[in-house]
């Protein structure tokens, strides 16, 4: 094989190339405040951050009610690392989770599982208040809740910058409409996979929204509320991670063994393309240039979903030539067209 040329040629390349999707970091770390004092209370926020683990890795609400969850949400310790707390306001638990054992004990239960791997999003969020609209923006105070709403839930949120030109862009009928292109233009210098647009309120003492969200040609769109803008900024991501969660999720049984082969490598793309297929147990099967194929283990669609957050173009699948019959002795049999997937950079 020729992987080392294949990989020394690639660092001149490697300082141009971007990664798209995120590996979400602090993953199985769970912050839940504490409602009261003593033990009692940090056991309660103790077997929140379970749920919301629960909730992080599967996208599945139903998940939590699993009869096969009893035993481990009774004694949620056996797959802790460790619980400490954190100074408010307010007040909080944080909770270290052991990705290793956690993840086993939900396949065992039979649940779908997200990795870290996740779709990158470009959260464009308009405020109506009293004061006026206000576009929330990198390095904002406000922003502060949908990052931390974000974290607590899984998602690789960015903001915009909400420069002038930007705040004549999202406007309410904008981040309401049904088309995307004038948010499309406007987020293509941060590179982001979704596009999340929200409109926010205060009404009855209350916060509502109502939220679209864009991946690729696929449109989801919902509405949530929350006592505050911190609580509103939860809901929402908790609702946009449980629609992407089932395009990702890894189902138990539902894999099969596959071949994936991928042309225009280098070295910057080899070490995405491995941390994309790190979940599928992927193998290097053979490097034929720049083209490199690999046996993996998943779902072809769910495979699809994720090679397309790299920005993976599929390919057709290989004609097959037709070919004279081989006469009996012959030395070597025709090789046979690759009947996996097939991918380009």
């Amino acid at each position: 094989m020729r992987l080392f040329n294949l990989l020394a040629a690639g660092c001149l390349a490697a300082v141009c190339t971007v990664a798209q999707a995120e590996a979400v970091s602090g993953l199985y770390q769970v912050r839940e405040p504490l409602e009261g004092q003593g033990g009692e209370a940090r056991a309660q926020a103790t077997a929140k951050a379970l749920d919301t683990l629960v909730l992080r890795l599967t996208g599945e609400p139903k998940a939590l009610q699993s009869p096969a969850l009893a035993a481990l949400r009774k004694d949620p310790q056996q797959i802790i690392n460790q619980v400490g707390s954190e100074a408010g306001p307010p007040e909080s638990v944080l909770v270290e989770f052991d990705p290793g054992s956690t993840e086993r004990a939900l396949r065992q239960a039979g649940l779908a599982l997200w990795g870290s791997n996740r779709p990158s999003i470009l959260g464009w969020w308009l405020n109506d208040s009293v004061d006026g609209s206000s576009l929330i923006g990198d390095g904002q105070t406000s922003a502060e809740p949908l990052r931390r709403a974000a974290q607590h839930r899984g998602l690789p949120l960015r903001l915009p910058l909400a420069d002038l030109q930007e705040q004549l862009v999202a406007t309410a009928s904008t981040l309401e409409g049904t088309d995307p292109a004038p948010l499309r233009e406007a987020s293509e210098r941060y590179g982001a996979n979704a596009l999340l647009a929200v409109h926010a309120h205060e009404a009855d003492g209350k916060w509502q929204g109502k939220w679209q969200l864009w991946l690729g040609d696929q449109r989801e769109q919902g509405n949530a509320e929350g006592a505050d803008q911190a609580a509103l900024a939860d809901a929402v991501m908790l609702a946009v991670s449980n629609r992407l969660a089932p395009r990702y999720v890894t189902r138990p049984g539902a894999s099969s063994d596959l071949q994936v082969q991928v042309q225009g490598m280098n070295l910057a793309h080899y070490a995405e393309l491995g941390r994309v297929l790190e979940p599928y147990g992927a193998r290097l099967l053979m490097a034929d240039g720049a083209t490199l194929t690999y046996a993996v283990s998943g779902n072809r669609e769910q495979l699809r979903a994720q090679l397309g957050l790299a920005r993976l173009q599929e390919l057709p699948a290989q004609p097959v030539a037709a070919t004279p019959p081989v006469p009996e002795g012959s030395p070597a049999a025709p090789s046979k067209p690759f009947d996996g997937l097939r991918f380009r950079w």
